[in-house]
């Protein structure tokens, strides 16, 4: 009722270039951007920032992007939002720090950027929250060399649908260059930080990077049918896979909203994608290691199966899942120290897998991932207790 009744207050002020259509389609955009992981840190105050942000340089803490006139961005007019997306400079003339992907946002069309805006000045309730300081030291901290940042590696073009593919093709071109920004995680970064490439014309783009101490793979011309990279990014789960980590995180917050048919055209386009050259396989140094089956055996099988066929949209496969065999092993670390859980959507329960560390000590860790990764088909290097120590020294 007290929503209802909020509701109802929200649009009764709403002024007349505000329409609750665009409203509607500005937080439909906002999901698919998944601005909430950034911009929330605590669920009952959506939107008003304060979420650590780690960089090579030190922690950022995101800012209060909602309608609050003294805290957030309530005396931003269209065209201080617009600039700030697009050029990645804030009201008062400083400029962002690129953790804001607007080199991504700038894609937006003109209609979507004020559907944003109405949502954002319109559809979010107001929270007088203070934003925090970066904690990233002198001399670092100073901003003016970001402007010669943006010169070099900042680009501030609208989408230009590409008229050699049809309209499916570009709408997921779209939405995964633009408001998706999944080049942020996907795309490998140079010296300064930026991403080496900011579209399918470098091959660069979307060919896997790590960040934030996940690996996001390489998603060029994925190996999934575009069926499954659907239910993937509507659930976090397939009949053999699921998601887990930031990821997941992406289903929960962004993708389970987005329309099938947005999701389709996503699948198209990621499938239309030059696949990355193959490199030959490299074969685990163990391929019989009686001690690490038996760990395997005691703390996986009961889950994954003896053979590491998994259960049908539940727990996911361990052979023959190219997630499992690629070269960097450190989401396998992640997952087998920290635990994992699927992502939370609508209509589909999440399940969690415990996490090992402090049961497991890392050389065990390393053996049962070594067996996993060179055990029914599987031809992926081995693990060391030392890769597992890089990855869970600093995690508790």
């Amino acid at each position: 009722m007290k929503k209802s009744l909020l509701a109802l207050l929200l649009l009764s002020t709403l002024p007349a270039h505000a329409k609750i259509a665009d409203i509607s389609r500005g937080e439909y955009l906002a999901r698919a951007g998944d601005c909430t992981a950034c911009h929330t840190s605590s669920n009952d105050k959506p939107f008003a920032g304060g979420k650590a942000i780690e960089t090579p340089i030190g922690v950022i803490y995101s800012t209060n992007i909602t309608p609050d006139v003294k805290s957030g961005i309530g005396e931003y007019s269209f065209s201080d939002f617009d600039t700030a997306m697009r050029e990645g400079k804030a009201k008062d003339g400083h400029n962002l720090y690129p953790a804001m992907p607007y080199s991504s946002f700038a894609k937006l069309s003109d209609e979507d950027m004020h559907a944003l805006y109405d949502y954002f000045m319109q559809g979010v309730l107001p929270q007088d929250v203070g934003n925090r300081n970066s904690d990233i030291p002198w001399p670092l901290n100073i901003r003016w060399p970001l402007a010669v940042w943006q010169t070099l590696f900042h680009e501030d073009k609208k989408f230009v649908p590409d008229a050699g593919h049809d309209a499916q093709w570009n709408r997921g071109a779209y939405l995964v260059q633009g408001l998706g920004h999944c080049g942020a995680c996907h795309t490998p970064r140079g010296l300064a930080l930026q991403e080496k490439g900011l579209t399918q014309d470098s091959a660069d783009y979307l060919s896997g990077s790590e960040i934030g101490g996940w690996y996001a793979p390489n998603i060029r011309g994925s190996q999934r049918d575009e069926a499954t990279l659907v239910a993937l990014l509507k659930t976090g789960q397939s009949v053999h896979k699921s998601f887990a980590g930031p990821m997941a995180e992406v289903v929960t917050n962004s993708t389970q909203y987005l329309s099938d048919e947005d999701l389709q055209s996503i699948a198209v386009y990621l499938k239309s994608l030059s696949a990355p050259v193959a490199t030959a396989e490299k074969t685990a140094a163990v391929s019989v290691n009686t001690s690490a089956e038996k760990l395997y055996k005691t703390y996986c099988s009961t889950c994954h199966g003896v053979n590491g066929q998994g259960h049908d949209y539940v727990i996911p496969a361990l052979a023959g899942n190219g997630l499992v065999t690629i070269d960097n092993p450190i989401n396998l670390i992640n997952v087998i120290s920290m635990g994992a859980e699927t992502p939370r959507t609508e209509g589909n329960l999440s399940y969690k897998m415990p996490g090992y560390k402090g049961v497991l000590d890392n050389q065990q860790m390393a053996d049962v991932l070594t067996y996993i990764r060179g055990s029914w088909g599987n031809q992926a290097a081995a693990v060391s207790a030392s890769d597992v120590s890089k990855v869970t020294k600093d995690k508790k």
